[in-house]
């Protein structure tokens, strides 16, 4: 079976998908991830300090999504997989958690920058306000959407069916992720994002400092 890409064909064959010809077994295993790098020091703030916990917290999720990776591999390999077993069920339950984590703090790190460029014109800028009644409007919201108790994340995520931009609420890293939607707008509000910095009460500091750092080109290059 030959499948074509933008980069033109290749060959999809028993072995790239993990087959064992002889025992007919499936190999679920994932290439391993390797963790991420971001120079964002000297950020208005939020500190080096805060930077240097919060990587280290981001390590951990790629850790422990490649353990899980790995270890669903091996049962699935030895055809152990069941939804009975609650050892599988729950080492599929975390992959969620572990993957969104990961995954999440690449969108937040990557739409971070020391030396952050206003946001007054522009695809996104126009893509807020006309969602919003205004791009002032829409902060606000997002900021609302900040302000609520609980640890998770806020993100202004645009569906890919209308382009229509909204704000969400994100418990832990995996629950209230709207399937086919794009992320564009990502804030972290787990208490370690900033609890070096701010006392749990000055949340609201921290999201102004998380605005003062947006690297808003990277956001506008997330619209589809």
């Amino acid at each position: 079976m030959v499948a074509r890409c933008a980069g033109g064909s290749f060959r999809l064959t028993p072995k790239a998908f993990g087959y064992r010809l002889g025992a007919m077994n499936v190999s679920a295993s994932v290439a391993p991830y390797a963790p991420r790098k971001w120079d964002l020091s000297g950020l208005r703030g939020i500190s080096d300090a805060t930077l240097e916990m919060h990587f280290g917290l981001y390590e951990g999720y790629v850790k422990n999504t490649n353990l899980l990776n790995e270890r669903l591999g091996e049962i699935r390999s030895a055809g152990k997989a069941s939804g009975s077993d609650p050892s599988y069920a729950e080492l599929v339950r975390r992959l969620g958690f572990e993957y969104n984590g990961m995954r999440l703090h690449e969108y937040y790190f990557d739409n971070l920058t020391a030396r952050p460029e206003p946001i007054g014109i522009g695809r996104l800028y126009n893509a807020l306000g006309e969602c919003f009644g205004g791009f002032e409007e829409w902060k606000k919201d997002f900021v609302a959407v900040g302000g609520m108790r609980g640890i998770g994340w806020v993100i202004a995520y645009c569906d890919l069916t209308n382009r229509r931009i909204t704000n969400h609420w994100i418990d832990d890293h995996q629950n209230g992720n709207v399937a086919g939607f794009a992320p564009i707008v990502v804030m972290d509000l787990w208490e370690h994002a900033y609890i070096k910095d701010y006392k749990p009460a000055e949340k609201g500091r921290y999201i102004e400092a998380f605005f003062a750092n947006l690297d808003w080109p990277a956001c506008e290059s997330r619209l589809p």
